[in-house]
């Protein structure tokens, strides 16, 4: 009797043991994380297959029973999991059950226009960008978000975003668009009116003067001159247009550039573009909404990093800062 007692004590302790060894972290996840990609309508198995492959779980078997032990087998969800490190059986069913999927950080800075974003996207295979500026440019999508505009460049708030992999492209943007809705306060707008600009025509003065102004102490000034300039039916000349209208982005342009018959060259064509360049940050908003106080019609950067311009009130004065400043940068 005492044998049979000891022998069935020493088998419940071998099945105890070899369970907790089922469902300890693996030797991968004792080293590191473990990223798994779980897609759509896998099934239990297909699941628990994939977290055994990836040493994730020590046996797909264990997982499938121990989740439907819980009574969650049916609840798993697919997704791309980051499975921390020394992460036991309990905890990689607990995160698959309750959906902890990885997060991803997209930044999107300000003065980024949408095609950088569809390469950041791409770049953290999150989407296509060919499918990005796609829905840029969806009509049905600008329709839902209330967008007069024939593509959402400018209505993408800059920040820094969690996505998740497997989100449409639609979502991401849609969430981007919602920041922007939040942030643009009512009493923004009521501000723009009384200038006499609509919201959109607020997100593209503000989105050039943040393309311009590359340290956000300048902005009022930039704002300044080109509200200066609107007011006389002076053309901005504003050479990030030119950019965006030729698709040199932030690259140098051209005296034949700067010739371009574009709606977006404010060298040929005055008063406001048809629509923003980029994203503007909340600084550029506000230094639209209130200038400085100031009479200037010109600047130029005199510093290499164009962290720093000379303003100035008429062109005679503009002229000679310029050469002061290709004379010192030649030297």
């Amino acid at each position: 009797m005492w044998l049979r007692f000891l022998l069935g004590v020493m088998t419940a302790a071998v099945v105890v043991a070899a369970l907790a060894f089922l469902l300890s972290p693996t030797d991968t996840l004792r080293e590191r994380t473990v990223v798994v990609e779980i897609p759509p309508q896998a099934g239990a198995l297909g699941i628990a297959q994939r977290l055994r492959d990836a040493d994730a779980v020590r046996s797909a078997w264990a997982f499938v029973t121990f989740t439907a032990v819980r009574g969650n087998i049916r609840g798993l969800k697919p997704g791309e999991y980051e499975f921390p490190k020394d992460a036991s059986t309990l905890t990689v069913a607990r995160m698959v059950e309750n959906g902890r999927v990885r997060q991803h950080l997209v930044l999107h800075p300000e003065g980024a226009t949408v095609a950088e974003l569809a390469r950041a996207l791409e770049a953290a295979r999150l989407a296509r960008a060919d499918d990005v500026l796609r829905t840029a440019r969806d009509p049905a999508f600008l329709r839902t978000h209330g967008i007069e505009a024939p593509t959402v460049e400018g209505y993408l708030f800059p920040d820094t975003y969690q996505f998740v992999r497997g989100m449409k492209t639609e979502e991401m943007l849609g969430r981007m668009v919602q920041r922007t809705r939040s942030k643009l306060k009512p009493e923004m707008i009521v501000r723009a009116r009384a200038r006499g600009l609509t919201r959109h025509q607020l997100l593209t003065l503000a989105s050039i003067v943040e393309r311009e102004a590359v340290v956000r102490e300048e902005q009022k000034l930039i704002a300044a001159v080109f509200w200066n300039r609107l007011q006389i039916d002076m053309p901005l000349q504003a050479d990030p247009t030119v950019q965006y209208a030729v698709g040199k982005e932030r690259r140098a342009l051209t005296r034949a550039d700067l010739q371009t018959d574009h709606p977006f060259n404010t060298y040929r064509h005055p008063g406001l573009p048809p629509g923003p360049i980029a994203s503007p940050g909340l600084g550029a908003i506000e230094a639209t909404l209130d200038p400085a106080p100031v009479k200037y019609l010109y600047f130029v950067a005199v510093s290499a990093d164009g962290r720093q311009h000379h303003f100035s009130n008429t062109a005679e004065e503009h002229n000679a800062a310029v050469a002061r400043y290709r004379l010192s940068r030649n030297r």
